[in-house]
């Protein structure tokens, strides 16, 4: 590891960390693309670091929200079913994951980023 790519993946963590807590977006969003831009991960490692990565990013944005002024920002029992549906989605797709070519990975991955983009542009 070079001497400056510890800063360069602090750097990452840190803008991907800032917009995940100020757009409530998943951080995986931000990351995987930096991580493979930035950092020079091929497509599989950056998918499975930046998991690796949510985890304490998505603990304290969560607990943030929960506890922040008077209202609670977050509903535990919506919460609750999506990890129920996440965690068999995430095994599912870890599982899948290496038998899609890195090139068809890319293009989906490009391919949501901006379905995503645009739907937040253009609706209200």
């Amino acid at each position: 590891m070079t001497a400056s790519r510890p800063a360069r993946l602090a750097a990452i963590g840190g803008v991907a960390g800032v917009l995940s807590g100020l757009l409530g977006v998943g951080g995986g969003f931000l990351l995987v693309p930096l991580l493979v831009l930035w950092a020079g991960l091929d497509q599989y490692r950056a998918n499975g670091t930046s998991l690796a990565a949510l985890i304490p990013i998505a603990t304290v944005g969560a607990l943030i929200y929960y506890f922040q002024g008077t209202s609670h920002q977050v509903d535990l029992g919506f919460a609750l079913l999506l990890v129920v549906g996440s965690v068999l989605g995430a095994y599912l797709g870890a599982r899948v994951l290496n038998r899609i070519p890195e090139r068809q990975l890319k293009i989906a991955i490009a391919g949501l980023l901006l379905v995503v983009g645009l739907k937040e542009l253009l609706l209200p």
